[in-house]
């Protein structure tokens, strides 16, 4: 862990460390992807199988890439009481949540006296990828098909890595078949983004993709628009602490742990605090607390590269540090949390007081956990069900509005030298 004070002579300089480019712009990263990208564009399936067994260690069929009916339903048999509730009491609040925020069509009536207003349909045929890897992410099912389903998507394509068997965790299949997936794929990686933006003989091709995942998987969205929609960056996961001498160490080391343990390597965890006594014993909190963790040698690597822990004098200067960092998840441990998170303006997610850790965030408390990394959050929001439906605006001219819009229309005709603009106008007078 680096531990930066604003005592700290070069305390400016190191700050700049925390900013650094994330894993979601790594030219090797990005060059290796595009590679994968053009192999699946040339060849199709045939690209997907290899990759499959480089990458995943299983050597399949074609007509292995999709599951099939009874794989889903042996999934499904497979499920015990206590997922099954677990599932349907997420999916009711992630539900929930995503039908107050579902935009709805109007219309009014403009200056000529036409009509005007926007339609919301729901993108016909969408992709969404659900990282599997070391950690098959049961809660990513959930927390992206249920808002394509809630919106209305006809066509819901999964697509997931699978095991060196072939196999997909079936936790995860229950829940993406229980969120509404029409098909699921056992395929990974960029790869997988590949297929569903440009389409194989297996994989129909879709409107938008959906998901988080590495940074070989945001990679490959982020260099994919245009040919195909993206809903926005999500890549390894974050953290930043925002703390006071209010805070209890226990519980941001812990959440700092969590956020921690994915497995790319690639996550980002931050403390920062006003107080020197809440710095420390964080450190010591978290000396303390990862012996007893699974996937200690997971979150090592990232507590070695990508774990700082900032004092800053003041509580603006806090909150200017996390603007500036545009951090996935913020959790604001202070006095008065909810008063001082107006000021954090581009988190993906705010978490307020002691007794909201993000990992409500990220399994049960509604909205989905799929949310802008590496500084991306500075431009993007999270994942909302309106992402899901595509915007049209409608636009009804009768006679007499079309006579009164004529003036302006021959002005601006006339000045952008488009004659056959104004014609089209006056043609109907």
């Amino acid at each position: 862990m680096k531990v930066i004070r604003h005592t700290d002579a070069d305390f400016p300089k190191r700050l700049q460390e925390l900013t650094a480019s994330s894993s979601l712009f790594d030219p090797g990263i990005e060059q290796r992807t595009r590679a994968i990208l053009g192999a699946v564009q040339a060849r199709g399936d045939a690209a997907l199988l290899e990759f499959t067994e480089r990458f995943d260690g299983a050597r399949l069929s074609v007509d292995q890439l999709r599951l099939n009916h009874a794989e889903l339903m042996a999934a499904s048999l497979k499920a015990d009481e206590s997922l099954r509730s677990a599932v349907a009491e997420a999916e009711k609040n992630i539900a929930t949540f995503a039908r107050k925020s579902r935009r709805h069509g109007w219309q009014s009536k403009n200056s000529h006296g036409a009509k005007v207003g926007e339609k919301f349909d729901p993108f016909r045929r969408v992709g969404v990828y659900v990282p599997g890897g070391t950690a098959p992410l049961v809660s990513t099912a959930l927390m992206t098909v249920t808002l394509a389903k809630v919106a209305g998507c006809p066509e819901i394509a999964v697509c997931t890595p699978c095991g060196k068997d072939g196999s997909v965790n079936p936790a995860l299949l229950f829940a993406a078949r229980a969120a509404g997936a029409t098909e699921i794929y056992r395929v990974g990686g960029a790869q997988a983004i590949a297929a569903m933006a440009y389409g194989t003989a297996t994989i129909g091709r879709v409107q938008k993709i959906f998901g988080p995942g590495n940074a070989y998987v945001v990679a490959a969205k982020r260099l994919l628009v245009g040919q195909v929609a993206i809903d926005l960056l999500p890549g390894p996961s974050e953290v930043l602490v925002l703390a006071d001498d209010t805070a209890i160490p226990a519980f941001a080391a812990a959440d700092m742990l969590a956020q921690a343990e994915h497995g790319s390597g690639h996550e980002r965890v931050w403390l920062v605090t006003t107080s020197a006594k809440v710095l420390k014993a964080v450190q010591k909190e978290i000396a303390k607390q990862l012996p007893k963790l699974a996937r200690r040698r997971f979150i090592e690597r990232v507590l070695d590269d990508n774990t700082w822990l900032v004092q800053v004098k003041t509580i603006e200067d806090a909150v200017a540090v996390a603007n500036q960092l545009a951090p996935e998840h913020c959790e604001v441990m202070t006095r008065n949390p909810r008063s001082l998170s107006e000021g954090i303006l581009t988190a993906g997610a705010i978490f307020l007081g002691p007794f909201s850790p993000t990992v409500l965030g990220d399994y049960v408390a509604g909205p989905s956990h799929t949310l802008p990394t590496g500084g991306a959050g500075a431009s993007f929001a999270g994942l909302t069900v309106d992402q899901f439906q595509r915007r049209t605006s409608v636009v009804e001219y009768s006679r007499a509005s079309l006579k009164k819009a004529l003036p302006a229309v021959r002005v601006f005709a006339g000045m952008e030298g488009l004659g056959a603009h104004g014609k089209s106008a006056e043609a109907r007078k």
